[in-house]
């Protein structure tokens, strides 16, 4: 996160979309979990070793973006929402620097 916010000009934007669970309160990562298919069972994917909690606004925020919360999904077609995968609900946090 350090390193998005160092390459991102002033005045700059950026969306970080990741897999996040929204019913966690916190970010849950296990990088000792190696086998692919327990990945993909656990994290959403083979090559992913954590999935975010609510917590992930902040810590984006802790880094120092300003950081809106906003849900897509409710303000553009259903077409644009399948279009650009979004998940019902799915909460994108749109930084700027």
């Amino acid at each position: 996160m350090q390193e998005l916010y160092r390459v991102l000009k002033s005045g700059g934007i950026g969306i970080f979309q990741i897999p996040q669970d929204l019913s966690r309160a916190t970010t849950f990562s296990d990088d000792s979990i190696t086998d692919q298919k327990e990945r993909a069972k656990i994290f959403g994917q083979y090559d992913h070793v954590r999935v975010y909690g609510r917590d992930y606004f902040d810590k984006l925020r802790s880094i120092g973006f300003k950081v809106e919360e906003v849900d897509y999904t409710n303000t553009i077609s259903p077409d644009l929402v399948e279009k650009y995968c979004l998940a019902k609900g799915e909460i994108i946090p749109v930084c700027y620097k």
